[in-house]
């Protein structure tokens, strides 16, 4: 992230992540969305994972949006995600159980470390449209058919 000359960084951020997978595992994407404490959105991404899980794909969304928040060296993150199984295995409430989710959760404990400070919020979906719009377009602009040739 660039700023205008003396233009200093949000002191506090928020960060709403989601993934979404078509089938369980199937088509996956992530979608992020970085805003100020004001709603004003500093940036909107999303992109296609591959197959997944829903779940593997909500963990997915979570660390590329940490390593993306990174970027604006926050002293807060406010971090919103409507997936609560995540929320709650990072808050420690509830264990890791499945094998395929324990390194994406060590993964995502290990970038929130590198945050001075945090919150991880479970949020209903209607709170987080804009991440799940983008987690549903990526996959969408993966399906979509390819023009033929000749």
């Amino acid at each position: 992230m660039t700023s205008s000359a003396g233009e200093s960084p949000p002191r506090t951020i928020r960060l709403f992540t989601d993934g979404a997978a078509r089938g369980n595992p199937g088509p996956a994407g992530i979608g992020l969305v970085i805003e100020d404490t004001g709603g004003m959105r500093l940036w909107g991404g999303h992109r296609y994972v591959g197959t997944a899980t829903n779940n593997q794909a909500e963990y997915l969304g979570l660390i590329e949006g940490l390593r993306k928040a990174a970027e604006w060296h926050p002293e807060r993150l406010e971090i919103y995600l409507d997936s609560q199984l995540v929320v709650e295995q990072l808050a420690g409430r509830y264990r890791v159980k499945n094998s395929d989710l324990r390194p994406l959760h060590r993964e995502a404990v290990n970038v929130l470390a590198s945050f001075p400070e945090y919150t991880v919020t479970h949020v209903l979906r209607e709170k987080n449209r804009g991440a799940d719009a983008l987690a549903n377009r990526a996959i969408d602009e993966q399906e979509k058919p390819k023009p033929r040739r000749g």
